[in-house]
């Protein structure tokens, strides 16, 4: 089982990056067009899958979509360290770090079978549902991607990704109202350069860690009624996904073994409310989301073990606003509009935890279409824009700092800080097996 998953990991996940937290704001083309929004509003089965099971009721045929996304993120990473820090006389040191990983490919699929006379609906999805990563490369002129041995992190790398497979079924208990139940079987990936969840050598620093994966479980529910009038309402639940621990291979820089460490990071539960309403020419989409970081293992947890490495992000519990809009007046091509606002997760004293999840976006804009070339047949586009609006920023922390009136390690005066824009272009296809 370790091995498909690796092998359809490598296929739909081979770059995943967060819009809202670690989570991603929506699926393909069209659910991302709509700012993500689909509990009460399933205009695609990408997006009825991944919001809300029971909507997918609504599909009366054997469908496929495929979507292949291009993802470009600009984070930038800085650090302030404050006048007589390096010495005596010391002027104030600051500097930033830009983000140089270049273009990530998105990809995603799915395929329902629903038949009108049948109250089953079946779906199976491949999904890159979560997951962040940064490459700043060593750099002297910002004091924390100063090498090792004079105080910084070095060259800070991360990549962590999460391909969901969902196997989904909704049932018709009336023409009006649905349920829904998805089963969801987990792989991830996690690489951490350096690696803070090892402990430090007092004179190696930090060792680097190999890319280690861990399998998780976990399931959806959903509710969803949709009036003859056009109001439509939904409801899901995603349980946490619950998953093995992460176990790492470390390395210290001078090539020497590091002691191996495992650690386990699951993926926060999220209760999702939907509305929707429907004419001939307009769908209408909004949706709130809540995710429990607070309760999820690897997220719950912050500050320093008694060994000095790191014991969890410390993320706090966060609220996702989703809305979108799709006009259907123009004959054959759709228009979409989505916007997308999430807060955000990170503690700003915990802040220096969480440099190497920085894809935090703030307000996301989606503009969408589609082209329906057959009865069969239609491409859907889409353009994302993200920004974080603003710095997410907190002092550096060290272990040799803690005190009891300092127990995250503070260093006085001193700010390490990140943020960023995202832009996403994506191409899907929609293929509709009709008699």
């Amino acid at each position: 089982m370790r091995n498909l998953f690796k092998l359809a990991f490598l296929l739909f996940s081979a770059g995943v990056f967060a819009q809202t937290g670690h989570i991603m704001q929506g699926v393909g083309a069209v659910n991302m067009s709509m700012g993500g929004a689909a509990t009460a509003q399933p205009i695609d089965i990408s997006g009825a899958i991944q919001w809300n099971p029971a909507s997918l009721s609504t599909f009366d045929n054997k469908i496929l979509n495929f979507d292949i996304g291009a993802f470009f993120s600009s984070p930038e990473l800085s650090s302030t360290l404050p006048a007589g820090f390096m010495g005596a006389g010391s002027p104030e040191f600051s500097g930033v770090t830009e983000d140089d990983r270049g273009v990530s490919p998105m990809p995603s699929v799915a395929m329902v079978w629903g038949k009108e006379d049948s109250k089953h609906t079946f779906g199976v999805s491949a999904f890159g549902i979560s997951g962040f990563g940064v490459t700043f490369p060593e750099s002297m002129t910002n004091a924390i991607n100063m090498p090792q041995s004079m105080g910084g992190f070095g060259h800070i790398e991360s990549d962590y990704m999460l391909l969901q497979v969902g196997l989904t079924w909704a049932y018709e208990i009336t023409d009006n109202f649905s349920i829904g139940i998805q089963p969801n079987f987990n792989y991830a990936s996690l690489e951490l350069a350096p690696n803070p969840l090892a402990s430090p050598s007092m004179t190696l620093g930090y060792p680097v860690s190999d890319k280690a994966s861990a399998i998780g479980f976990g399931a959806q529910f959903g509710l969803y009624y949709e009036s003859d009038g056009g109001v439509k309402v939904g409801a899901s639940y995603k349980t946490g996904q619950k998953f093995s621990d992460f176990e790492f291979s470390n390395t210290y820089l001078d090539g020497s073994a590091a002691p191996d460490v495992d650690f386990q990071m699951d993926y926060p539960a999220i209760l999702s409310f939907g509305l929707g309403y429907s004419t001939s020419n307009f769908d209408l989409a909004a949706d709130i989301r809540y995710v429990d970081y607070e309760n999820t293992e690897g997220f719950e947890a912050s500050g320093w073990t008694q060994t000095a490495s790191v014991a969890g992000f410390g993320w706090e519990n966060i609220a996702i606003f989703s809305a979108g809009i799709q006009y259907k007046g123009i004959d054959k091509l759709p228009l979409r509009f989505g916007y997308t606002h999430s807060t955000n997760p990170i503690n700003e004293d915990l802040a220096f935890f969480s440099i190497p999840a920085t894809a935090v976006i703030k307000n996301a804009y989606q503009f969408g279409f589609g082209y329906e070339f057959t009865d069969k047949l239609t491409i859907n586009g889409l353009y994302h824009h993200g920004s974080s609006d603003g710095k997410t920023e907190g002092s550096m922390l060290s272990p040799m700092a803690i005190a009891p009136t300092n127990p995250t390690g503070a260093i006085p005066g001193t700010k390490v800080g990140y943020e960023m824009t995202t832009d996403l272009i994506t191409i899907g296809v929609s293929y509709k097996f009709l008699k």
